[in-house]
C-alpha cells in the first residue's frame, strides 16, 4: 500500500506539452473571437447610429405636425383680412396656441426654418396685433429639430388637393402641409417624410356667414378656379 501512493502522484496533473497546446488552441479562439468583433462592432455600431437618427427624425416630424395641425387663422394686423401664414419650400411661420411648461396663455408665432446650414430648428414670438407695415416681432432662441444631415422641404394643398411649393398672402390657411426629409448627401427621401391637415382652414366669420367668397365650397375640378386657389387667392 505504501508503494502505490507514489505511483498515484507520478501520474496525476497534465504535461507540460499538454498546457502549451491548450494555451495555443486558446489563443487561436481569443483570436478568431476577435476578428470577428472587429468586423461586426463597426457595422452595429452604424446601425445602431441608423435606428437612432430615424428616431430623431421622427420626434422632429411629430413636433412638426403637431405645431402645423394646430395652426390658427388669425389676422397679422387689425386691417389684415387673411391669416398670418407664410409658406415656402424651405420654412414656415403660423400662429398657434401656445405650448410649453414655460409659455404664456395666449397665441405664439412659430417658424419653421434652417438655422444657419446647421438644419432646421423651431423658433417663436408672443403673437400681439401690430400695424401692416411692423413686421414680425424678433423670435426667441432657435430649438434645432432636424440636424445639417437632413433637408426639409415643405409643400401646402389647398381645398382644391393641389400641392404648392409655397403659401404666402392667401385668404385661407392651406388644408394640408406635406414634409419630405431628405438626406442632404443622397438626396434620398426618408420614410419620416408625412403630410398633416390642418384643423382651422377658415376664418370663425365662417360659421355665421357663409356667403364670404373665403367660405364658398370647393368646386368640382376643372370647373374654374375656387376661392383659395393659390397663395394669392382673392380677399373676403
Amino acid at each position: 500500500m505504501s508503494r502505490a501512493f507514489p505511483q498515484r502522484a507520478s501520474t496525476a496533473g497534465f504535461s507540460l506539452v499538454e498546457v502549451l497546446v491548450a494555451l495555443t488552441l486558446t489563443g487561436l479562439v481569443l483570436s478568431a473571437l476577435a476578428m470577428l468583433t472587429g468586423q461586426w462592432l463597426p457595422n452595429w455600431q452604424r446601425g445602431l447610429a441608423r435606428v437612432e437618427a430615424s428616431e430623431v427624425i421622427a420626434l422632429a416630424v411629430d413636433r412638426m405636425a403637431a405645431d402645423l395641425a394646430a395652426a390658427e387663422f388669425v389676422p397679422a394686423s387689425l386691417t389684415a383680412k387673411g391669416p398670418l401664414f407664410a409658406g415656402t419650400a424651405s420654412s414656415v411661420v403660423f400662429v398657434r396656441t401656445a405650448l410649453g411648461p414655460n409659455a404664456r396663455p395666449g397665441l405664439e408665432i412659430v417658424e419653421l426654418s434652417e438655422a444657419g446650414g446647421s438644419g432646421l430648428a423651431r423658433r417663436t414670438a408672443p403673437f400681439a396685433p401690430r400695424p401692416a407695415d411692423a413686421g414680425l416681432p424678433p423670435f426667441g432662441a432657435p430649438v434645432p429639430l432636424v440636424g445639417a444631415s437632413y433637408r426639409v422641404s415643405f409643400s401646402y394643398a389647398g381645398r382644391d388637393g393641389v400641392w404648392r411649393d409655397g403659401w404666402t398672402g392667401a385668404a385661407t390657411l392651406p388644408r394640408a402641409v406635406r414634409m419630405v426629409i431628405r438626406d442632404a448627401r443622397t438626396g434620398r427621401a426618408l420614410d419620416a417624410s408625412s403630410a398633416v391637415a390642418i384643423r382651422a382652414e377658415l376664418p370663425a366669420a365662417c360659421v355665421t356667414d357663409e356667403t364670404r367668397r373665403v367660405c364658398a365650397k370647393p368646386r368640382p375640378a376643372g370647373t374654374g378656379p375656387q376661392a383659395d386657389e393659390g397663395p394669392e387667392g382673392d380677399a373676403p
